[in-house]
């Protein structure tokens, strides 16, 4: 049986819209059969750099856009719009507000285990702060390195083989990249701290991840490019990484494309410090108004 996902917030980052290698229909899809009372997109939802640097604006990215406000529409979802830094140039309109919709820079989240301090992570990147030049010819090497991963796929797939991510492979072996993750989810605990929340939510370096760092719960989105991750925050209020796959699979639902989406197993782990869920996710009957009868449909 199909049903939706019914949750309390849903956390979306990274999706690259003018991005040729944005999973923008496996984001629709996702966002679609997913509901929830708060949307948080926290940056690089649009990918500005893209477009300006010969990227192209496709159907699919108008779809995605639509599901948007087809939510707020319909379903009144709250939506929270965070810019980043391929989508900066929103940075004038801050703050603003229109009805359902947020555009802010940051956002605080609250929750029964604390404020959880919501922003995209550019600002702790410091080639992206410093060296926005450097940032924008990374920015083009990565497209590079994605076209020519998504033929290397194609090959691969052709000798019914699995797809393989270049870049992820790249950001496991080569010890600057770790140590600059390292860095990086170091320093947003710091920020946390400071704020004094409890946890941090972001996303920005495309690595999802759910854990402790000291006392303060660390949550990293992922991405819509290769990851296919979104953090969703329970109706008991705990939280979760969750990829496409295993959302397809808790809802009945024929996953769009070939493209696998990142295991989330070894990460996906609710933190000692945090209550574990009472039950597992809820899914709504697609067919039924709510209030309706909870499916419990994941293992």
């Amino acid at each position: 049986m199909k049903t939706k996902l019914r949750v309390k917030t849903l956390f979306m980052s990274d999706i690259h819209l003018g991005m040729a290698d944005s999973k923008a229909v496996q984001a629709a899809h996702f966002l679609r059969h997913c509901q929830c009372e708060k949307l948080v997109l926290n940056g690089d939802i649009i990918d500005v750099w893209a477009l300006k640097s010969g990227g192209k604006w496709m159907p699919d990215h108008t779809h995605f856009v639509r599901t948007v406000l087809k939510k707020m529409e319909k379903e009144g979802t709250e939506v929270i719009y965070l810019r980043g830094n391929h989508d900066d140039i929103l940075e004038r309109f801050l703050p603003f507000k229109l009805a359902g919709l947020s555009l802010v820079d940051e956002h605080i989240h609250e929750s029964p285990h604390g404020s959880y301090l919501v922003v995209h992570g550019d600002g702790f990147d410091h080639v992206t702060t410093n060296h926005v030049w450097l940032a924008k010819a990374g920015a083009v090497g990565y497209e590079i390195l994605l076209r020519v991963n998504r033929f290397y796929n194609d090959y691969r797939r052709w000798r019914g083989k699995e797809g393989f991510s270049l870049s992820r492979w790249v950001k496991t072996k080569v010890k600057q990249a770790v140590g600059f993750v390292g860095r990086y989810e170091e320093q947003l605990q710091n920020l946390a701290r400071w704020k004094e929340c409890s946890g941090i939510i972001c996303g920005h370096i495309h690595t999802p991840a759910d854990k402790m760092i000291g006392d303060v719960h660390y949550l990293n989105s992922g991405d819509w490019v290769e990851s296919m991750t979104a953090i969703v925050e329970h109706l008991d209020r705990s939280f979760e990484v969750i990829n496409y796959h295993d959302f397809c699979r808790i809802t009945g639902r024929e996953p769009k494309g070939t493209v696998p989406s990142v295991d989330v197993s070894g990460i996906a782990v609710r933190p000692l410090a945090l209550p574990a869920p009472s039950a597992p996710p809820a899914v709504v009957p697609e067919t039924l108004p709510l209030p309706a009868l909870v499916a419990e449909a994941k293992a």
